[in-house]
């Protein structure tokens, strides 16, 4: 682990793996560097894989007052201390993020993106107008948990029976850990998670430098969000949500060293 210093001062922590073009891997939602699984080690023979921390997580710092801006910074920073310019892979929230400095102007060039959550119809209920505003006031009380269900019933979709069993699973501790930072997640996506399409031209200048994947037994409203953006895409047959790094490893492979989707 290293550490790189972004454009306001913040440290953010960092590992590289693998010889060849930098590939900057961007988590979503509570993922660490080191939550990637297998795919770093799965992609290190073709590149000069980084993973890190994004602000407030693990062993990165994180500066107040939060704003998108700063996390863009923060995929430049990376980016320049690579060469100067990269590929970028961004899972989840962290694909909105990629797309985000993509167009603000960041060195990106090829981006993948696998399953942003957009909510672009009526295939799932949108977000509460208030959603971050709620989200926000249960990390400033204190009340992690109630902060990590709330995002996961909300957000994510996933029953409230089923969130009540998982807060006596180990992990949710990892998920309470982080949990401040899910506000940070929600400024990313915006108003892209209403019900209502994408804004127009928005990512259309990415052209056929974006390649936009989904997998083919994740839920409709998932898979509607992802093909609603501009560019190549592609689904992974029998991948959901939680796709497999060595069915991903491949199809990132394919598109930044022969910008194919095969």
């Amino acid at each position: 682990m290293d550490k790189v210093f972004s454009h306001d001062g913040t440290a953010i922590a960092y590992e590289r793996t693998g010889q060849g073009p930098a590939l900057v891997l961007v988590g979503g939602a509570f993922q660490r560097r080191g939550d990637f699984g297998e795919l770093p080690e799965l992609l290190a023979g073709h590149f000069s894989v980084i993973t890190y921390d994004r602000r407030g997580r693990g062993d990165s710092g994180d500066t107040a007052p939060y704003d998108v801006q700063r996390e863009v910074e923060d995929l430049d920073a990376l980016i320049q201390l690579a060469g100067g310019t990269a590929f970028v892979h961004g899972m989840s929230s962290g694909a909105v993020l990629a797309l985000e400095a993509a167009v603000r102007g960041s060195a990106v060039s090829r981006l993948s993106v696998y399953e942003p959550p957009f909510v672009v119809d009526d295939s799932r209920p949108p977000l509460p107008a208030d959603y971050l505003a709620h989200l926000s006031t249960l990390v400033k009380d204190g009340s992690r948990g109630d902060a990590v269900a709330y995002f996961l019933t909300r957000a994510v979709g996933v029953p409230a029976d089923v969130v009540a069993g998982m807060r006596h699973a180990p992990f949710w501790a990892d998920m309470e850990a982080v949990a401040h930072t899910l506000p940070y997640d929600g400024a990313v996506m915006g108003d892209t998670m209403s019900g209502r399409p994408l804004p127009t031209g928005r990512w259309t200048a990415l052209g056929d430098r974006l390649l936009v994947m989904d997998g083919g037994a994740s839920d409709n409203w998932i898979r509607n969000g992802a093909r609603a953006l501009p560019g190549l895409h592609r689904t992974l047959d029998g991948q959901d949500h939680s796709v497999d790094p060595h069915v991903l490893a491949p199809a990132l492979i394919d598109f930044f060293t022969t910008g194919e989707t095969a």
